[in-house]
């Protein structure tokens, strides 16, 4: 018999979609912060960690005012020509907002803000994807680093396992991952448990508006591609 469409589950606890009314708060919220601040910052990031991110922009709360979100709405709020730029020369900046993208608003010297991104790095453990940075091979023979209650999940990993007294052996020597191959599920999650941190998330500087200067400080990024983009 079929099943009756009366009977369907309806879910409760919907949320609602992001709309214009949110987009015009951030659009807001930047131009708030171009007037408050000398010096406006597009950077770039890798192997985004939204804690280590959260944490770091907590310790510059003082000093600093990020915003990471639609490259679209940021360029709008920037200005995306000389027309509707908020301030002379911003359009130069919007042009680079694309990719992983963020802006960083701030009164700070320029050589005090360089300082802070260059020395920045968090390591991490990687997911799926990933390149491996080396190649990680376990050896044949018992791996006293994991208790028994392990195994079934080891041998749900690939890996040639089984209990021998209690301890958890290896039956043949086993590659976790090879230098420069995306890691698979499975070996992202045998590294987790080895401990090994394969991923650093990193934030790099693209460039620094301010009233007096527009500096691009990524190689390869020329003054032709913010003229043309």
């Amino acid at each position: 018999m079929p099943k009756s469409k009366r009977n369907r589950p309806v879910t409760l606890s919907k949320t609602k979609k992001k709309g214009r009314e949110h987009k015009e708060n951030i659009v807001n919220s930047i131009r708030e912060a171009i007037e408050k601040n000398d010096s406006v910052y597009v950077f770039t990031f890798e192997n985004m960690r939204n804690l280590k991110f959260k944490e770091f922009r907590e310790k510059l709360k003082s000093s600093c005012r990020f915003f990471l979100g639609s490259n679209k709405v940021m360029q709008v709020a920037l200005g995306r020509s000389v027309a509707d730029e908020l301030r002379p020369g911003l359009h130069k900046i919007s042009k680079l907002v694309r990719g992983d993208s963020g802006l960083c608003f701030t009164n700070l010297p320029k050589e005090e803000v360089q300082r802070l991104f260059n020395e920045y790095e968090e390591y991490d453990f990687a997911r799926t994807g990933t390149l491996a940075t080396e190649k990680v091979e376990l050896k044949e023979g018992p791996l006293d680093q994991f208790t028994h209650e392990m195994e079934p999940f080891l041998r749900k990993q690939n890996m040639p396992v089984r209990l021998n007294k209690g301890v958890i052996e290896l039956l043949s020597d086993c590659v976790v991952c090879e230098e420069g191959q995306p890691l698979s599920p499975e070996s992202a999650r045998i590294l987790r448990l080895l401990g090994i941190k394969m991923a650093t998330f990193r934030l790099h500087l693209t460039c620094r508006w301010s009233s007096e200067e527009f500096e691009v400080y990524q190689e390869g990024l020329e003054d032709s591609d913010v003229e043309s983009s």
